[in-house]
């Protein structure tokens, strides 16, 4: 059968000479690549979203993402709306990690605005991005899992996520779409208590975290799916410009928490704080989906590093600076990268002086990640077509916004 993506073959074959010296009756056969669509309505695409996929019998020979189910014109929003008042949609692109997008477009804003953060302030921000952080690569690991035929882990992991959402649900409220990190600080203080029972869900974690690498990450069946499959090396995480796991599991020590920090990250990479776990073809080869998956889950006990930093130096203060309830932005543009649980999350804002943006860009990590599998798909087995769409953890409503 043809390799070619784009067009059809025929064969001739030479007729083979039977036991009766006469020849074998053979007919011109003309074959052509099968065009499968995966998804929109797929489980392993974990959302609205349809992998164009070409196939010559169990072989992939092309792939194209198409995005757009889940388009809500976000941007467009963030310029006809004030400032703050856009700061609920942010929740809402990858809604797995609401405090990050909070975080993003807050810090764009305060460049824009010049305003200092209380230390406090800074330092409750910090302890919920983590936190978070830690909730997201949960539903990463779990869900992933599950993809692949292992249902137990995704239990594990959500006995754990539910934990964090109900210690969200106390600090401000929601357990999914949260809007507490607020331009200028956070929305409120940490009701009593609040600190000691993060405390002790790092100390809980700590043990589940390894009890995860063990259920999964070494068993047997697993390791046989995601290991050399997928691969993307060092030089191609570059090309496409990915960022996050998907290129740390490349081996590529780049975080923005620490190569360009930003909050408290500085002082908390310099006090040994946390590391940053990147892919060394362990299993396999270097880039594999094993790899991508590996980083994702030594995060969380990283992220449990940088908590208890902050635990251990968080002080009495204010927790929002004065902006005032009509924020006033001088004229001026801004961007702002942070390090989201998918790579790196970009605002840009321009201020004409209104009452809102009169231009609002963002920088999904998710909608550039997904530009890899085009490229790394093709040549490999159908069946690893969903090991390797699930590595790249994608959220569709970040992808689409």
């Amino acid at each position: 059968m043809s390799n070619s993506s784009t067009k059809s073959s025929t064969f001739f074959p030479e007729p083979r000479i039977l036991p009766g010296g006469e020849k074998e009756f053979m007919m011109d056969v003309a074959t052509s690549d099968l065009e499968i669509s995966m998804g929109p309505q797929h489980p392993a695409t974990h959302g609205v979203m349809k992998i164009l996929i070409r196939a010559d019998g169990e072989m992939v020979t092309a792939a194209q993402p198409h995005l757009g189910f889940l388009h809500r014109c976000a941007e467009k929003i963030g310029e006809n709306v004030e400032w703050l008042q856009y700061l609920p949609y942010t929740d809402r692109y990858d809604y797995l990690a609401s405090m990050n997008n909070n975080l993003g477009y807050s810090m764009a804003v305060e460049k824009l605005l010049g305003c200092e953060i209380p230390r406090r302030a800074q330092m409750l921000r910090t302890i919920c991005v983590e936190l978070n952080r830690i909730a997201s690569a949960l539903v990463a690991f779990g869900t992933y899992g599950l993809d692949l035929g292992a249902f137990t882990p995704f239990l594990y992991a959500f006995r754990e996520r539910e934990w964090l959402l109900q210690i969200f649900e106390k600090i401000c409220g929601a357990r999914l779409t949260y809007s507490y990190l607020r331009i200028g600080g956070v929305f409120n203080d940490a009701p009593p208590g609040w600190l000691t029972e993060v405390g002790h869900f790092c100390d809980v974690f700590e043990v589940k975290a390894q009890e995860y690498y063990d259920l999964l990450m070494v068993n047997k069946v697993f390791v046989m799916r995601t290991a050399n499959v997928g691969v993307i090396t060092p030089a191609q995480a570059l090309d496409f410009g990915l960022t996050g796991p998907m290129l740390r599991g490349s081996g590529i020590d780049f975080d923005l928490r620490k190569d360009m920090p930003y909050m408290l990250y500085g002082e908390a990479w310099d006090a040994g704080a946390f590391e940053i776990p990147v892919g060394r073809g362990e299993m396999g080869t270097l880039g594999d989906c094993w790899d991508r998956i590996y980083v994702r889950v030594k995060e969380m006990t990283e992220s449990l590093g940088i908590v208890r930093w902050c635990l251990a130096n968080i002080e009495e203060g204010p927790v929002l600076a004065d902006v005032g309830k009509t924020i006033k932005v001088p004229p001026g543009e801004a961007y702002v990268g942070i390090e989201n649980p998918r790579g790196e999350l970009g605002h840009y804002l321009v201020s004409d002086g209104g009452k809102g943006s009169s231009r609002c860009r963002v920088r999904g990590p998710s909608f550039c990640n997904l530009a890899i599998l085009e490229d790394i798909m093709p040549g490999t087995l159908l069946a690893d077509a969903v090991a390797i769409i699930g590595s790249t953890d994608v959220v569709i409503g970040e992808t689409d916004r």
